[in-house]
């Protein structure tokens, strides 16, 4: 998925980006607990890697966990690692509703807008990883390990972030608040390898005043750089 392929284009004069969502009906009261099942064998999974991990766990010992038989989870999941691209798929999904509105990368139109907004989004990417630390935990330490193909999908989402990073560059040279001589590919990724190391970072440090920290650190960075003013 491309970072364009995230966002469609409102009609009626209203360019914006946002991200693509589908709408229908409620659900059902089955297709609740269909979810809801989902996300318990989801979570039943989490648990056997963290013990066991990924490679040692098997259908079965998920399974057990719920005490459901295994053709129940095969209505579900192909196997374990249709799990592993449900999460990351979901995470996308999450990744992409935050920068949403007034967090998308042409929502704003001078430099304290745009730091209001990074102050915004990186307020919203701490919260996506706090409500569930093992995200960040399969995605950037175990979920390489999986496979090669697994590995080249982390790359590629890490490619995606940079994607989206570098679309909120352009739209600030392109306004004139951002510098014209700016690299935009590769200060894109800068900024999205210091997002990915924050999100590691909570791992250790999971308490959100530390985050809170760590993000206005980044935004220093990306602001200021690290040279004293009177520096020649």
């Amino acid at each position: 998925m491309s970072a364009s392929e995230l966002y469609v284009t409102h009609p009626a004069g209203d360019n914006r980006l946002r991200p693509m969502t589908s709408s229908g009906p409620p659900l059902t009261r089955a297709e609740r607990r269909k979810q809801e099942l989902r996300r318990e064998i989801i979570d039943a999974a989490f648990e056997c890697f963290a013990e066991s991990g990924y490679h040692a766990t098997g259908i079965a010992d998920i399974a057990k966990r719920l005490d459901i038989g295994h053709g129940t989870f095969y209505r579900y999941f192909q196997n374990k690692r249709d799990i592993v691209d449900y999460v990351i798929d979901d995470l996308v999904r999450r990744l992409a509703t935050a920068l949403t509105e007034e967090n998308a990368p042409d929502a704003v139109s001078t430099l304290d807008d745009y730091r209001e907004q990074a102050a915004r989004i990186g307020e919203s990417l701490t919260r996506i990883f706090i409500e569930d630390p093992r995200v960040p935990r399969l995605l950037l330490v175990e979920a390489a390990g999986i496979d090669k193909a697994m590995a080249e999908r982390v790359l590629d989402l890490f490619d995606l972030a940079a994607d989206l990073t570098a679309a909120y560059l352009s739209h600030g040279v392109d306004l004139g608040y951002l510098r014209t001589d700016l690299d935009i590919p590769n200060t894109a990724r800068a900024i999205t390898g210091m997002i990915m190391a924050a999100a590691l970072t909570l791992l250790r440090h999971p308490d959100p005043e530390h985050q809170h920290r760590l993000s206005e650190a980044i935004r220093r960075v990306m602001y200021d750089g690290i040279a004293a003013r009177d520096t020649p």
